[in-house]
């Protein structure tokens, strides 16, 4: 009986994901998959030291300090940014500075493989941090635009399976670039990882400049598609909010000074907070996950390549089913508040197993342990979604930028502080308490601060 029910729940979800209604288009689809594609090389241009640090580490005498400082590099910049970033989505639209935000990344990751070329070996930590870093710079309007695009194209009730997708994209791109980078780095070298990707996501900007328009502009998509998206509660670009009258506070939508009132709310400080404790267990995969395959667990780079694929895809399954199973309960009745929190706690919960690796010795079952915390991690990672369910129609851009920059100082803080613990012990088991712990707090925070979710309203006109 009960597989039945989940059985016929998912396939009522998964008709209604379809868009199953007659006459009317499904661009919407088609926008979400160049999101995902673009969001998949964005993550592989972020884990390509992950695979390659270990040679780049040899090479020039890197040690574990400093890689954890070469590892956050990026995640400063991507913080500092942020707040631009949003602005400037809100200021110039998603299209344009997310062509802009993806030719420039995929420079920077380009001009890595060039280090310790031109400047020698003494420099190429400092180049490489710098270029690491530029890279950050030029990332932080991606999530946030990725956001904007699902407020502006998806009703509420596709927006859990939506963001879902888009968010899942990090994992599959582990799944697919991290044994392919391995590989590349064993046979051919790592800089042929730098300037393959460099040059794939050149490509992908114009492309993305070519394809994406707005939905009311878009010249494939008919009415019935554009007024089932706006009436489910889609954020059209093209709209004023009706409690703005006059241009000086036209000119304020989007601006700074709406920035304090995102800050205060209690609710959303609650999914800051949670979005930070999240992506600690992100960024340890993205940085010194394969590392502890080959230090701790005495892997080759080709072998930590392909094992590091296992969870991968399981946090790609995971982060899939979250979001089905949350817009599923909403197609049950369900509240926002309760079809969020509940694959988010349950998540979380399961990364918590991360922890017992600690505790065993055979390979087979820490890489289980791992595959399941990064199957919860998956299905917890409903913060986009949450962000889409609450951002204030003045500032879609510069909410999602402020979420994102409080989720990123995760970037900043685990891969120094796991540089130190490793450095300090000489062993990964305080690091992955570090990471444990994280989710237990993700759990607290969604319980106890985060309360009912619903769309915050700002006061526009009194900024």
């Amino acid at each position: 009986m009960r597989r039945q029910w989940l059985i016929t729940g998912l396939m009522m979800q998964l008709s209604s994901v379809a868009g199953v209604t007659a006459g009317r288009t499904h661009i919407r689809y088609a926008v979400l998959l160049l999101v995902f594609i673009i969001t998949t090389l964005n993550y592989a241009d972020r884990a390509t030291l992950s695979i390659t640090g270990g040679a780049i580490g040899h090479a020039f005498g890197i040690g574990a300090v400093q890689m954890g400082y070469v590892f956050s590099a990026f995640s400063w910049a991507y913080v500092i940014a942020q707040l631009p970033g949003g602005w400037l989505l809100d200021r110039f639209g998603v299209r344009t500075v997310y062509a802009t935000s993806i030719f420039l990344w995929s420079i920077f990751t380009l001009l890595q493989s060039t280090v310790g070329i031109a400047v020698g070996t003494g420099a190429a930590v400092v180049t490489l941090f710098s270029l690491r870093f530029l890279m950050g710079l030029a990332e932080a309007p991606a999530y946030p635009a990725n956001g904007k695009v699902v407020a502006s194209w998806f009703p509420e009730s596709e927006r859990g399976t939506a963001t879902s997708i888009f968010n899942a994209a990090q994992y599959f791109a582990a799944f697919l670039f991290t044994p392919l980078m391995a590989s590349l780095t064993h046979l051919l070298g790592w800089r042929f990882v730098y300037l393959g990707l460099g040059a794939s996501g050149i490509i992908l900007a114009f492309t993305w400049l070519k394809l994406m328009r707005d939905p009311a502009k878009h010249p494939r998509i008919n009415q019935a598609e554009l007024d089932y998206i706006q009436q489910g509660g889609a954020i059209m670009s093209s709209c004023k909010p009706a409690s703005v009258k006059g241009s000086a506070a036209k000119d304020k939508i989007g601006g700074w000074r709406l920035t304090p009132q995102l800050l205060k709310n209690r609710m959303l400080l609650g999914v800051y907070l949670g979005q930070y404790c999240v992506n600690v267990m992100t960024y340890f995969f993205l940085t010194w996950f394969p590392l502890y395959l080959v230090q701790a667990r005495g892997m080759t780079i080709l072998q930590a390549g392909f094992v590091a694929s296992i969870p991968a895809i399981c946090g790609f399954v995971g982060g899939i089913s979250g979001g089905l199973f949350s817009d599923f309960l909403i197609h049950r009745g369900m509240s926002l508040t309760i079809a969020r929190k509940v694959p988010i706690i349950g998540g979380m919960l399961l990364s918590v197993s991360i922890i017992g690796c600690n505790y065993v010795s055979a390979d087979w079952i820490v890489v289980a342990l791992m595959a399941l915390a990064f199957f919860g991690k998956g299905v917890g990672a409903l913060g986009w979604a949450v962000v889409a369910d609450t951002a204030p129609q003045e500032a879609i851009g510069l909410s999602g930028s402020i979420f994102n920059m409080f989720g990123n100082v995760a970037g900043i803080i685990t891969p120094i502080a796991i540089g130190y613990i490793v450095s300090a012990t000489h062993s990964f088991d305080m690091a992955l308490i570090f990471v444990g712990a994280h989710a237990v707090i993700t759990i607290f925070s969604y319980l106890f601060i985060v309360k009912d979710i619903h769309r915050v309203k700002l006061n526009v006109l009194a900024i």
